[in-house]
């Protein structure tokens, strides 16, 4: 029958009671499935007495749960979620235990500074742009008004020439044309009555002729004309861009190999996870991230090598507990 063949767990029951009673029904013992998963039999019993607090990283628990059913012929993400049922209360201490800290809130406080920090470096970036692009236009409007002002010189020329045309010289000739002869008087006005005369007057001299005073009229005033004020074009200051700050790298590579299964888990300096999984016999990975980098190996004895920033390391320089290690790696 598929029910001998596959055992479903009795639903209620904590999950290291189902995956135990799908072992002891398929006659295995707790070191068969401690060897076949590269752990220790204590971690295989906190997994079935529900010791879920001896297991330091709930990832690690459900990557040994996941892999514990897989070996029973249990349905693992049935089990998964009744283990997500069973650690909500310790989350939520965990979660107490971890806010409580002084040291978490030091590194609330330096990330925050982080963020502060780049904001700050963002508007400076910005304002800078800002502030070399009005140079840029403000030099663009220096140079086109210093090319309009030659242009507004030569049309102020014409003007002083239509002045001179109007120069005392040009006046006299006025003058000449508006004297008055004595022959160019039409009607001459008659000689007054001798009595005791006659006959004389022809060769006696003319009578004066009475005419119109001949005016002459003054030369004309002439109009004061603004000179043009020469305009001298500066040279165009030379403006040296800046250089904008340049952010420098502060990242990290490491590679790992392995000879069997592991579980690892790697976290950049923001606490980002880069990796998270279960590693098989033959598998590599190869991550950078913020350094500093943190790395927890659930089994020290199935990594292969350990190269950080190229060069190798040496995983017996970190404390390694029940074939566990957690350290962290620096520039």
């Amino acid at each position: 029958m598929a029910s001998d063949e596959n055992p479903q767990p009795v639903v209620g029951d904590p999950v290291g009671q189902q995956l135990k009673r799908a072992r002891e029904k398929i006659g295995l013992g707790v070191d068969d499935i401690a060897r076949a998963q590269h752990l220790r039999p204590a971690i295989i019993q906190a997994i079935e007495n529900s010791e879920h607090t001896r297991i330091d990283s709930e990832l690690f628990l459900k990557g040994y749960v996941r892999a514990y059913a897989s070996q029973v012929g249990l349905d693992p993400e049935s089990l998964i979620n009744d283990l997500d049922r069973e650690l909500e209360p310790l989350r939520i201490e965990r979660e107490k235990q971890h806010e409580a800290n002084p040291l978490v809130d030091i590194e609330r406080r330096r990330r925050q500074k982080r963020r502060i920090a780049k904001m700050l470096l963002l508007i400076v970036a910005i304002a800078l742009a800002g502030f070399l692009a009005y140079r840029f236009i403000l030099q663009n409007d220096v140079a086109s008004t210093s090319t309009e002002a030659p242009d507004q010189a030569s049309e102020i020329q014409p003007e002083s020439d239509v002045a001179e045309a109007d120069s005392p010289s040009g006046s006299d000739t006025q003058v000449t044309e508006d004297v008055v002869e004595p022959g160019a008087v039409e009607e001459p006005l008659a000689a007054p009555e001798i009595g005791s005369v006659s006959g004389d007057t022809v060769g006696g001299e003319p009578p004066e002729l009475v005419a119109g005073e001949a005016t002459v009229q003054e030369p004309a005033q002439e109009p004061a004309v603004e000179q043009p004020v020469p305009v001298v074009e500066e040279p165009e200051p030379l403006v040296e861009n800046p250089e904008e700050p340049v952010a420098v790298a502060n990242t990290a590579r490491l590679q790992m190999t392995f000879t069997a299964d592991c579980w690892v888990q790697v976290s950049d300096a923001d606490g980002n996870r880069l990796v998270a999984s279960l590693q098989r016999q033959g598998d590599r990975i190869d991550v950078s991230g913020d350094a500093p980098l943190r790395v927890v190996i659930g089994a020290v004895d199935a990594v292969g090598s350990v190269r950080f920033q190229g060069e190798p390391v040496d995983l017996g320089d970190f404390r390694v507990a029940n074939n566990r290690t957690e350290f962290t790696l620096s520039l």
